[in-house]
């Protein structure tokens, strides 16, 4: 009788426990992202223009990246969401984010299909969230963005200390909403960040809207809650290392209709400054529209073609044009090819990085960082990416 009580008690706690796991999970994932670049027009240490030939090993199409994922059901609809996200170079090995061990996301919360996810910790602002799919750079990356990523098109920086909130999805229609503490005793506003932002979709039909602001103080680092400074390159670190505060206002749309899909987004950026910062002494805005138009060739190509035009305005008064083009060929469900090439045309005066002299724009695609040593710049990259 013993034998069987405690076989009985055995099957029992073995019933309990796969009970749990079914209720539990854990997911590993990943992305590997590597290739050639070339570049026609990459500044010297001279700071002339010449050219460049480089491997490009921290994400061209997709940031590289492992991470875990999961969630656990506490009962009555109620589940525990986590994500730890580490983002490196390949090339190097070495992590990116600034070295954080989960630069890329780390964070928290409670969930329901009734009321929607609220999480706590280093997060995407709603922006980057909603809007960001249906931008061109969604599809092939960084060489898509806008010039010198001002607006954070690229998702260079996230937020941290942040609580963000999800809405459940209502027949297509979808909020977002977060807000960041800065910390500092006894100003309460100072290094705080927020953003709100929301989309619709409805068949091949695409809208979202956002804005997201963040401000620090003489006594903070302005990378304290947003990244800003990950972001930094030729055309905004004048203005991100000696801001008070930035704003970014976007919005985008895209439509599919068969074999293509075309959209289309607006960006005003605002950067006020610090006391005392040099020449930038009065706000600094940029204004960009892009468009874009992909065609599904067959299953495994995807051609794309995007435009963009940005104008700043206040301290400087300079003008980008950039033209992209790519090619995307999936090898299998997790394994793609791609070749993607652009040329950018830059116009009137700017800042130099330190914000001490007043230069002749330097043309910089993207969000690689690199200036061209004068107004124009052509980039050409081919390479691989593997999903897990």
């Amino acid at each position: 009788m013993k034998r069987i009580a405690l076989s009985t008690l055995a099957l029992a706690m073995l019933a309990a426990t796969s009970t749990v796991h079914a209720q539990s999970s854990v997911t590993l994932y990943g992305i590997i992202d590597a290739g050639v670049a070339y570049t026609h027009n990459n500044a010297s240490a001279a700071g002339n223009a010449a050219s460049k030939i480089g491997f490009n090993g921290s994400g061209n199409m997709s940031g590289d990246r492992w991470g875990l994922k999961g969630s656990e059901d506490l009962g009555g609809g109620l589940k525990t969401v986590f994500q730890l996200e580490s983002g490196f170079d390949i090339g190097s090995g070495k992590l990116n984010q600034g070295g954080r061990e989960f630069g890329r996301q780390a964070f928290v919360g409670l969930s329901t299909a009734a009321s929607g996810t609220v999480t706590l910790g280093r997060q995407y602002d709603p922006v980057v969230d909603m809007i960001q799919p249906l931008t061109e750079d969604n599809y092939f990356g960084s060489i898509f963005g806008t010039p010198g990523d001002v607006d954070n098109y690229d998702d260079n920086f996230r937020v941290s200390n942040a609580v963000k909130y999800v809405s459940p999805n209502f027949n297509g229609f979808q909020v977002e909403g977060l807000y960041a503490m800065g910390g500092v005793a006894g100003q309460t506003t100072a290094g705080q960040s927020y953003s709100l932002a929301a989309s619709y979709t409805n068949g091949g039909l695409g809208l979202a809207a956002g804005y997201f602001y963040t401000k620090t103080s003489s006594n903070t680092l302005f990378a304290s809650t947003a990244d800003t400074n990950d972001g930094d390159t030729a055309v905004n670190a004048a203005f991100a290392d000696g801001a008070q505060s930035l704003g970014i206002g976007r919005v985008a749309g895209q439509y599919a209709f068969g074999a293509i899909t075309v959209g289309g987004s607006y960006i005003n950026v605002k950067y006020r400054p610090l006391t005392n910062m040099g020449l930038f002494a009065s706000a600094e805005t940029f204004n960009s529209g892009s468009a874009y138009a992909n065609y599904q060739l067959n299953p495994a190509t995807l051609l794309g073609l995007g435009y963009t035009y940005m104008k700043s305005s206040g301290v400087t008064s300079a003008s980008y044009n950039q033209l992209s083009v790519g090619s995307d060929y999936n090898l299998s469900k997790r394994t793609d090819l791609y070749a993607v090439l652009a040329y950018q045309k830059a116009n009137g005066d700017a800042l130099n990085a330190a914000g001490t002299a007043v230069v002749n724009a330097n043309a910089s695609i993207g969000s690689f960082g690199s200036p061209s040593g004068n107004g124009t710049q052509e980039l050409v990259m081919m390479g691989i990416r593997h999903k897990f």
